[in-house]
This record gives structure tokens, C-alpha cells and sequence, in this order.
């Protein structure tokens, strides 16, 4: 042997290999990690849409909006200033889309200045340069500050950290009614948004959905009705649009664009309903409706469920294109009816009225507005939501429900910004400011949903009504739309029912006293009574009065024609006869009250009649919010294997998914530790002998 030559020791060599293995295999965990999130900006969904970029996904641009701050106008004025205020929600989406394909890098914030705001408020400032020069024409006198207006902000949806940007907290963004970004902030350099979910990466998220168990009983009661009352009610049968007549124009607030509400609508009633139609269009068509002299349009926004169907409009605008995907879902309820007032008669609509009920922008207007309703079949008079969207229990629907406006100025038909020729009776059922009481159209739209599943944070197999891109797909801007063409002779028997306090119209049996309704299982039986005399209850009792679980069977429940609700209320008539049943899960299915082991969420959803509002100005109010509070014992899952993610405030995702997603490079890092602990002790030990 060479006296020179020494040999390290077997183990020592052993500990080196594995050492070096540990670092190896640690550093190439992380590396695939960083080219997994990093491959994550551009992703292409299973319908070949690109999704949008993870670090743009939970943001959304807000502009403030010019037709809330229009004058009124001539009729030839209106229809100028119209093509320039869709041009602008163009030139908002357009924007929105650009910056869905932009990441949070650092700069970003410059980048989005440079690329999306700023060529976003040089746009809007020339549209409104022409919206002041038209109306300065017609009138003779130019509106001032309108040109304020032009600039816009990039917004985070709740959940995400704020950026350079500020806004005062309020109530889900919200503070005395004034529009600010509380929570959601304004993302600038640094702002770490969510990702918003959905199919197409806008929405819906896991937090826009709660178990409707959860929630407190939330439902004001309606006004008392007094003397003079016009207690009646009015149905109308136009169908569900079985023959699937859609488009995505708005004809009330952009006539003559085409894709003018960049969502798709679902129509029933008047047949012959597009950009371009017209009051001459509108009588001349035919209609859905069981009584021809409803001309009426009654359309609103489809609902999908995102399941990864490619629908009709996948690759058009307003549909795949504008991130709304998935399969249209047809309701299989449509119930229509007029109502009258709690506090006087009623007078007769007058032809060719428009009204919207919501606004379809109200997630980054705020909510003054707002007017979405959802529950689910049997909770319908306890519960209502307007920013989150039910999951039901097994053999319960989803519930859409609208109660336009009641009161009229007695002379427009419309107006520049839609909403002030209408408005909502006071707390008290009372139409303020000169205004006269009409009958109030109500709606109630059931469909039969696919549970979603949420897991980790994310919501898979989610529902939602169109939208435009960039109101990422929440509940809250969920939307109503009416034109009436009614003729003259229908209109009257409608107010002459109505102020009579009879129940008339679609589905309404004699009034003998009693009568049975049908209940969604082939159930329950509603005997009604009229406030004025022992006649049948209306006939929208017939929805739920027979929810049992799964065996369809109900108890008798006793349903009469109510009062006109106040905006945020139920709508009228809908009193579902509660189901008999033990504690906890078996008598919620049943319809009745759920046992203390149930975990109960708080919502309040403050009633519009509450909020005053006068006249052509609608009053302002906290968007409602829902706080999880359980209340002892285990809590309880959803049928359907369902457990909705907490609400809370500012936060979106949890730990656990945050743990999936970084786990490779948490042991990543944790192997290169471990593979350069173990060379060390192995070059000391090598070092000793």
C-alpha cells in the first residue's frame, strides 16, 4: 500500500450522495414549482378560452357612471347620447380585457396607467365631449361636470391586498352612500389580487355563494295595507322562452347598438325585441303571453351554470368572448304578475313604459340601485340574498325574484338615465313627490341548478347570471328589464282587478273561497283567502307549499293574496306552508325550522321601503353583507356533500389552498436544507478523523 493515499471512510461517502441527492431533488422541486405558477398567467381553459392572467384575476376597472348625471333630454337628443354611452361600456370592457392579460409584476401598476387607464379616460373624455355637445344643442345650455367623469380606477374584488390606491371603508366599499373602495380598494403597484374564479377566470368566486341554511331569517314584512288599498293581483303566463329567443342587446339603454349589454337576455312576452326595434315594432309583433293583448317584453339575464358546455355564443361577444360561458339554463318557472298598493288605487300604466329594476353594474356603482333577490323554494319568505348566490339543499330550487318600481311621474316614458321617471313607494307603501301608484310588476323565476361544490377555497361547477365582463359575474348585479305594450282594454281589467282587490289572470280559479295550489313535489295543498273575501289565494302559492325532501309530500299551507312588497321585501303571494319535520338537516328538507346544530349565517338585507326614497332620486343604503356565525355543535353539511367556505371579510381562498398550491417548493426548500446539513456534518465528520 502508499502510505500517501487515504480513503474517506464508506459512510462518509454515503452521506455525501444522499446530501447531494437532497439538494438535487429540492432545487429541481422548486424550479418546477416557479414554471408551474409562472406557466398559470395564460392558461387556456378546456373550451380554448384564454383565462385571464393570475395576477390580474381578481381586479376589475370602475369608471364612474355618466347616465346617472344626464339631464333629461328631447327624445332626438336622447337617442345621440344613447350610441355614445354604449360606445363608452365598450370602451370599458375593452379596457377590462386588456388588463386581465396583464400579471402583478413589479411596474405593473406604470404598465396598467400606461396601457389601460390612461387610453381608457382619453376615450371616455371624447365620448362625453359628445354627449355635452349633443345636449348642448337640444337644450341651449351645456351640463357641467360631466368631463370629471372621464377617469377611471383599477379595483381589487375583496380579498385581495390594496395597492398604491386608497378609499374609505364602508360597507362592502361603501360609506354613507358615497362610492368608495373600501376593502376592495384600487390596485396599484404592489396589490396582490385574488383569483376571481369561474369558467373564464371573471367570477363567480367561492365567497359569492353561501348555504342558504346558514342565513338568518332576513324578510321585512310589507306595509299594513290601509283603506283604499287596491289589494288585488294580476298573473300573466308568457312562458319560460321555450323557443330560446336571446340576444345581447339592450334596446332600453342602447337602442340602435348592436351587443349593447354585452351579456346575453332571456325574452318572453313581445316576440320582436332587438337593438334596432322600435314603439311601432313593438305593437305590430306577436307574443308569447296567454293573453294577445300583452305585448309586453319582460327579459332579464340568462343563467348558466359553468360546466364546460360550449353554448351557441361561445365564440361570440356578449357571450364566450365577454366571459360569459357555460350552458344557458332555462327556468322552469316563469311567474309573472302585476300587484297593486298598499295605500291608494291604482292607475293604469301607460303604453310603451320603461322600466329596470337593478343595475347591471352595481358591483362597481355601489349599490343604490341594487335590487337582486335569490333564495331558494321554502326559505323564499324567510330568507332573501342580494350579494351572494344560494346553495340550496336537496330538492330545493334557485330563486330569482324581482319587484320593479311602483310609482310614475304621470307623463314620461322614460327617461336620460332610465330610472327617474320611476320610482319605489317609501317605507309606509306611499309613491312621494307627486308621483302616482301603477300596478307594480313582479317576477319570480325558478330553475333547477347543479349543486356547486366548493373545495379549498375555489367553487367548481358554479352558477351565474350574465353580466358584463368586468362586474365579474356577482349576484348584486342581477337585473330586471320591462317595456309595456299592453293594450288599453287589457291594462284596464289589470287596474280594475287590482283596485277591487281581486285575484285575476294566469292560473287563477274562481274566486269560490278555497282551492288547492300545486306544490313543486306534486305536494302540498294551499288553501287561500283574499284580504277583501274568502276567495282564493293567489296563485303563486302554488310554488312551494309542497316542498318535502325528497318524498314530495307537504302540508297544508295556508297562503292569501298579500300586500305589494317594498323593494328588497318578498314578492307578492309567495308564502310557502313550512313542512313539518324533527331538529337539524331532516326538517329543513321537510320546510321547517333547522335544529341548533346548524350553522347559521347572519345576512341583513335591509328592505328599499326602509330607505325613503323619493321621487326620481333613489335613496343610498349599506350593501348588504354576510358574516358567518355558527352557533355551537358540529357543524352541518349541505346535501350534495356541500361546505361553503366562511364569509369573512377581506379574506378569499384559505391556508389549506394556499398550501396545495406551494407544497412543491416548501419541500423543495426543505430538501436543499436538509441536503446541505448533511454535507456539512459529513465534512466534519470526514474533517475529525
Amino acid at each position: 500500500m502508499t502510505g500517501g493515499t487515504r480513503r474517506r471512510p464508506r459512510a462518509a461517502r454515503r452521506s455525501t450522495v444522499a446530501a447531494i441527492a437532497l439538494m438535487v431533488g429540492g432545487a429541481g422541486l422548486i424550479a418546477v414549482n416557479t414554471y408551474a405558477s409562472a406557466s398559470e398567467t395564460n392558461e387556456t381553459n378546456q373550451s380554448g378560452t384564454t383565462r385571464l392572467a393570475a395576477g390580474a384575476a381578481g381586479s376589475t376597472v370602475d369608471c364612474p357612471e355618466v347616465a346617472d348625471s344626464l339631464p333629461e333630454l328631447s327624445e332626438k337628443a336622447l337617442a345621440g347620447v344613447s350610441d355614445e354611452l354604449a360606445a363608452m361600456d365598450t370602451q370599458v370592457t375593452d379596457a377590462y380585457q386588456r388588463l386581465t392579460r396583464m400579471g402583478t409584476a413589479p411596474g405593473a401598476g406604470e404598465k396598467v396607467k400606461g396601457e389601460v387607464l390612461d387610453p381608457l379616460e382619453k376615450s371616455r373624455a371624447e365620448s362625453i365631449g359628445r354627449i355635452t355637445d349633443s345636449i348642448g344643442k337640444s337644450t341651449g345650455e351645456r351640463p357641467s361636470g360631466l368631463d370629471d367623469l372621464a377617469a377611471c380606477e383599477v379595483r381589487t374584488a375583496p380579498g385581495g391586498t390594496t395597492g398604491n390606491g386608497s378609499g374609505d371603508t364602508g360597507a362592502d366599499g361603501k360609506d354613507s352612500g358615497d362610492k368608495g373602495s373600501g376593502d376592495q380598494g384600487t390596485g396599484g403597484d404592489g396589490g396582490t389580487p385574488p383569483a376571481a374564479g369561474g369558467e373564464n377566470g371573471n367570477g363567480p368566486e367561492a365567497t359569492d355563494f353561501v348555504d342558504i341554511r346558514t342565513v338568518r331569517p332576513n324578510v321585512n314584512r310589507a306595509p299594513e295595507a290601509r283603506s283604499g288599498a287596491s289589494r288585488g293581483s294580476f298573473s300573466v303566463d308568457c312562458g319560460v322562452n321555450e323557443n330560446k329567443n336571446y340576444n345581447t342587446d339592450n334596446v332600453i339603454v342602447a337602442p340602435g347598438v348592436t351587443n349593447g349589454a354585452h351579456h346575453t337576455h332571456d325574452y318572453v312576452g313581445n316576440q320582436d325585441v332587438n337593438a334596432f326595434s322600435n314603439n311601432d315594432t313593438f305593437a305590430a309583433a306577436g307574443t308569447s303571453c296567454d293573453k294577445k293583448g300583452d305585448k309586453s317584453s319582460y327579459y332579464w339575464p340568462v343563467m348558466r351554470v359553468q360546466d364546460g358546455t360550449q353554448e351557441f355564443d361561445q365564440n361570440n361577444d356578449g357571450g364566450g368572448k365577454e366571459g360569459n360561458v357555460g350552458k344557458i339554463l332555462t327556468a322552469k318557472q316563469a311567474e309573472i304578475k302585476y300587484v297593486g298598493s298598499p295605500t291608494s288605487k291604482v292607475v293604469g300604466m301607460p303604453k310603451f313604459l320603461r322600466i329596470i329594476t337593478g343595475d347591471a353594474k352595481a358591483f362597481t356603482n355601489g349599490t343604490a340601485n341594487a335590487n337582486a333577490h335569490f333564495s331558494c323554494t321554502g326559505f323564499e319568505d324567510k330568507v332573501q340574498l342580494t350579494d351572494k348566490y344560494p346553495i340550496c339543499p336537496k330538492g330545493s330550487d334557485v330563486v330569482r325574484s324581482f319587484a320593479f318600481q311602483s310609482c310614475w311621474d304621470g307623463q314620461n316614458t322614460d327617461s336620460a338615465n332610465h330610472r327617474s321617471h320611476v320610482a319605489f313607494a317609501d317605507a309606509n307603501g306611499n309613491c312621494a313627490g307627486g308621483f302616482k301608484a301603477i300596478p307594480q310588476l313582479t317576477m319570480r323565476l325558478v330553475y333547477s341548478v347543479p349543486t356547486p361544490v366548493i373545495a379549498n377555497g375555489q367553487v367548481k361547477n358554479a352558477y351565474a347570471v350574465d353580466g358584463f365582463p368586468e362586474q365579474l359575474h356577482k349576484p348584486i348585479n342581477d337585473h330586471d328589464d320591462f317595456i309595456s305594450v299592453m293594450d288599453q282594454n287589457l291594462m284596464n281589467q289589470v287596474v280594475d282587478c287590482l283596485n277591487k282587490g281581486r285575484n285575476c289572470g294566469a292560473g287563477t280559479p274562481p274566486e269560490n273561497g278555497n282551492g288547492a295550489g300545486k306544490g313543486d313535489d306534486d305536494g302540498g295543498k294551499g288553501n287561500g283567502e283574499s284580504d277583501d273575501k274568502g276567495g282564493q289565494g293567489d296563485n303563486d302559492d302554488k310554488g312551494d307549499n309542497g316542498d318535502n325532501g325528497d318524498n314530495g309530500k307537504g302540508d297544508t299551507g295556508n297562503g292569501g293574496a298579500t300586500e305589494a312588497p317594498a323593494k328588497g321585501g318578498t314578492p307578492n303571494g309567495q308564502d310557502e306552508a313550512k313542512g313539518s319535520g324533527g331538529s337539524g338537516d331532516e326538517a329543513v328538507k321537510s320546510g321547517g325550522t333547522a335544529g341548533a346544530d346548524a350553522p347559521r349565517t347572519e345576512s341583513t338585507v335591509a328592505s328599499k321601503a326602509q330607505r325613503a326614497q323619493s321621487g326620481a332620486n333613489p335613496g343610498t343604503s349599506a350593501s348588504p353583507s354576510a358574516v358567518s356565525r355558527p352557533e355551537g355543535g358540529e357543524d352541518q353539511e349541505p346535501a350534495g356533500s356541500v361546505n361553503p367556505a366562511p364569509q369573512a371579510e377581506g379574506s378569499q381562498g384559505s391556508l389549506a389552498e394556499t398550501g396545495s398550491q406551494l407544497w412543491p417548493a416548501a419541500a423543495g426548500a426543505l430538501m436543499l436544507c436538509a441536503g446541505l446539513v448533511v454535507l456539512l456534518r459529513s465534512r466534519r465528520h470526514t474533517a475529525r478523523r
